[in-house]
């Protein structure tokens, strides 16, 4: 194995795996980074606009992981009125 650990080709293998990883991880962490901001952008919208009766969602916006989703989602709060628009939107879009 320490041979085969020596040579050129397999080195060079080794590296693309490697970079492919750090990549494949870098846009995780990217993703996960987008999601973060957006649950916090939705709250602070519904806390503004609706207190504590908009942030009883969260339980529900925070399981959805689609980015579309969540931005559609911080537009609705937006153009509703009532927490009760939102949570029929939420109901018939969102899950």
């Amino acid at each position: 194995m320490a041979l085969l650990e020596q040579s050129p080709w397999y080195q060079e293998i080794f590296s693309k795996g490697e970079a492919r990883g750090e990549a494949r991880g870098e846009a995780r962490g990217e993703l996960r980074g987008r999601k973060e901001e957006l649950y916090s952008g939705i709250e602070l919208a519904l806390e503004i606009k609706f207190g504590n009766q908009g942030l009883e969602l969260m339980p529900i916006i925070s399981q959805i992981t689609d980015l579309q989703k969540l931005k559609a989602i911080q537009q609705a709060i937006k153009t509703v009125n009532t927490v009760n628009e939102l949570q029929q939107i939420l109901s018939t879009n969102f899950t």
